[in-house]
């Protein structure tokens, strides 16, 4: 068996990373090893991590060490030894995997589609993330885009359930979405979705570096800097999709509005690395939006076929806009090794990386 690296990531201080190499002990029957092949990183990575304790994303991949955790990803891996009927050698799957060089899995409900893991640990953890994907089998997947699937896939589904889950509560009656850190990917693919919404104008919020990157994506109606908040009028009820996490914006959010503020969705972390606190601010108090409920809810309305052909449809049609023009949305830049991946974790954490890029780890 081959050994292992890994790295971990310190709870406490989401910026310090160390890698590890272990000895890959003997598969047991109904087991089956994967070697992750590339994994994509962004700030959604940094999510998992800040919400790693409330949300148990740190549960997925225990690394048995007192404080350190596994970051996860997705990506895809190939499966390199198996004890498992119907999960064999060679084959790929796109999945949730933690930054290391191998996953020791227990593949059950295996089907043509792919497999789920009924690992122990992982029985009371959302099943979503414990779905892994048999790209031969899979509509949505093309060898080309592996790259683009990995950075956008993730955050699209969050993107795109996110949307659903605003449309179908009729915007809770809103006429405008103000929509915070617009730089991001989640972002930008919720705007994607709702741009053709007919009576809702969708506002960015971002910061002056990255302003003239959100003005050229088009697919916000108006564009203004952080310090701007206030120029937008009251009269008009609106509603704050937060992807910044940033509690003195969301101040600055609720006081300005007032009234007109109708809900606020609290749909990610970008700045701030801590669960939704109290602050006694005036209108809706914050809500956390989590995907996974919104599928579950389509699941049982539209039948698991009919949302995942509207969200491959949709997929498709995101990928093909983010890479067209002179000036795509997504530049994608690999590197390689897990080593590689130590200062671009510290980087994200700083909110130093350009909007424009995308990274890939290839393990």
């Amino acid at each position: 068996m081959p050994t292992i690296e890994r790295l971990l990531t310190d709870k406490r201080a989401l910026n310090h990373s160390r890698l590890q190499t272990l000895a890959a002990p003997p598969l047991s029957d109904g087991e089956a090893l994967l070697a992750v092949r590339r994994v994509a990183l962004t700030t959604n990575n940094i999510t998992y991590a800040a919400f790693g304790d409330a949300m148990q994303y740190w549960n997925f991949f225990p690394t048995g060490e007192e404080g350190w955790g596994h970051v996860p990803a997705w990506g895809f891996a190939d499966v390199v030894a198996s004890a498992v009927s119907g999960v064999e050698p060679g084959e790929r799957f796109y999945g949730y995997f933690p930054l290391a060089t191998h996953l020791r899995m227990q593949p059950v409900r295996v089907s043509e589609r792919g497999f789920y893991d009924g690992a122990q640990h992982r029985q009371t953890l959302v099943s979503a993330y414990n779905q892994y994907t048999r790209v031969s089998q899979d509509p949505a997947y093309r060898s080309a885009d592996e790259n683009l699937q990995m950075l956008l896939r993730p955050l699209f589904i969050t993107s795109f359930m996110l949307a659903d889950f605003l449309q179908d509560n009729g915007f809770f009656g809103a006429r405008r979405l103000v929509l915070s850190s617009a730089s991001s990917k989640t972002a930008y693919g919720t705007a994607f979705c709702l741009e053709s919404v007919p009576g809702i104008e969708l506002v960015a919020l971002t910061s002056a570096r990255n302003a003239a990157f959100v003005e050229g994506l088009g697919c916000y109606q108006r564009t203004l800097r952080y310090d701007q908040l206030e120029e937008l009028d009251t009269a008009t009820p609106t509603l704050y999709v937060d992807f910044s996490g940033d509690e003195a914006l969301r101040a600055r959010v609720h006081h300005h509005f007032g009234g007109a503020l109708v809900y606020d969705c609290f749909a990610g972390s970008a700045a701030n690395t801590g669960f939704l606190r109290e602050q006694a601010l005036p209108g809706p108090k914050p809500a956390f939006y989590f995907a996974p409920v919104q599928i579950r809810k389509r699941n049982t309305d539209w039948g698991h076929a009919e949302v995942n052909r509207r969200f491959n449809e949709a997929q498709l049609a995101f990928i093909r806009r983010v890479q067209e023009g002179s000036r795509p949305w997504l530049e994608v830049e690999e590197r390689e090794g897990l080593a590689a991946a130590q200062p671009l974790l510290a980087h994200l954490c700083a909110g130093q990386v350009d909007p424009r890029s995308g990274h890939v780890v290839v393990v």
